[in-house]
């Protein structure tokens, strides 16, 4: 399975926003919409960087409730791991454990295309799991 699947059944809705804007703006941001990452694009949609609900975190631990005030220019980060819609599961799967993040963008001819989380792929992993699972008890109940 590929991630072109995933965003085919979740979507390609991108939350993003823009490196000027303020931690405290875009933490409201991340609980509005109840998701745990944004993008930093700039004004022609080129990701400049993500900024997660971890970053928010460390940027308050390190510098105290001022860094509320602050551009998320100054606590994101900035580069940026993606990944394309051919991709296997597996492979950005491996690509989060490895790089230790929870949410990937996806890009299509450096164009930002959609998001994956670690959640949308555990979702499916387990779906395909669940189907092999259920193709042997057929298979055994009928042999």
């Amino acid at each position: 399975m590929t991630v072109e699947r995933i965003l085919a059944v979740k979507g390609r809705d991108v939350v993003t926003t823009q490196p000027h804007r303020t931690l405290l703006e875009v933490s409201n941001l991340l609980a509005e919409k109840g998701i745990g990452a944004v993008i930093v694009v700039d004004a022609g949609a080129n990701i400049l960087g993500i900024l997660s609900e971890r970053d928010v975190v460390h940027a308050i631990a390190h510098h105290g409730p001022v860094a509320l005030g602050e551009a998320v220019s100054k606590f994101m980060t900035a580069k940026v791991a993606t990944t394309t819609r051919a991709s296997s599961i597996q492979t950005v799967m491996e690509q989060m454990t490895t790089g230790r993040f929870r949410h990937v963008p996806v890009t299509h001819h450096g164009r930002l295309e959609g998001v994956v989380s670690i959640g949308d792929l555990v979702k499916y992993r387990i779906a395909e799991i669940e189907s092999e699972h259920e193709a042997l008890r057929d298979y055994i109940a009928h042999a």
